[in-house]
């Protein structure tokens, strides 16, 4: 098993410049920012995994069964587990595109070209990272922020094994800061973790 930490990417990125420190609480992430590790036990987390049955929720050790609940979740992350929830709707490619388009202002051209090089729904974590300085140079604070969370969403809340990549669909979620603010961030990331423990669990998975 192969395990992915995203920790020196959001050292890399390090705390939101000033300017967006306001737009990065209002999104009510901005607790992610401290959560992420450099370095896990791989033995630990294959235990877990080994012990993780998908048709309860729970982990099935000798003393017992234990499941993460929502408390678990809102305590270790601090997010809220109470509000409204965003539809992730299912995007095409040209979706993708326009998104990026409108919401990360990059030219049609670089969208394509950084779809295309991530197979269509993704983006690349070192992409972001590049927009996120550009538009800094240009002072669009906006533009910053979304550019911002995004990295942290795909660094902390809905890693993939990728280990380089997030989808754009999490992008959709951040064109309202204010709006992103009342989510039940929690719970999608509770359900994101279950999804992936029945995945990762199967013998079958890579």
């Amino acid at each position: 098993m192969k395990l992915s930490s995203h920790g020196r990417k959001m050292t890399k990125f390090g705390r939101p410049a000033l300017e967006i420190e306001g737009l990065v609480a209002a999104s009510g992430l901005s607790h992610l920012i401290a959560c992420s590790l450099d370095t896990s036990d791989r033995g630990l987390i294959s235990v877990f995994v080994e012990c993780w049955h998908k048709e309860t929720s729970n982990f099935h050790f000798p003393v017992g069964e234990v499941t993460i609940t929502l408390d678990v979740v809102a305590l270790m992350l601090h997010l809220p587990v109470v509000g409204a929830f965003h539809s992730f709707d299912q995007l095409h490619v040209d979706d993708v595109v326009e998104m990026l388009v409108e919401l990360l202002e990059v030219s049609t051209a670089e969208a394509k070209a950084e779809t295309f090089q991530c197979h269509g729904f993704y983006v690349r974590l070192s992409w972001l990272r590049d927009v996120y300085r550009m538009k800094i140079d240009a002072c669009h604070w906006i533009v910053v922020a979304l550019a911002y969370l995004l990295h942290l969403l795909g660094c902390i809340l809905f890693g993939n094994n990728s280990a380089t990549h997030v989808h754009v669909v999490f992008l959709d979620a951040l064109r309202d800061l204010t709006q992103s603010g009342t989510y039940a961030w929690g719970a999608v990331a509770l359900v994101h973790m279950y999804d992936n423990l029945n995945e990762v669990s199967k013998s079958t998975s890579r």
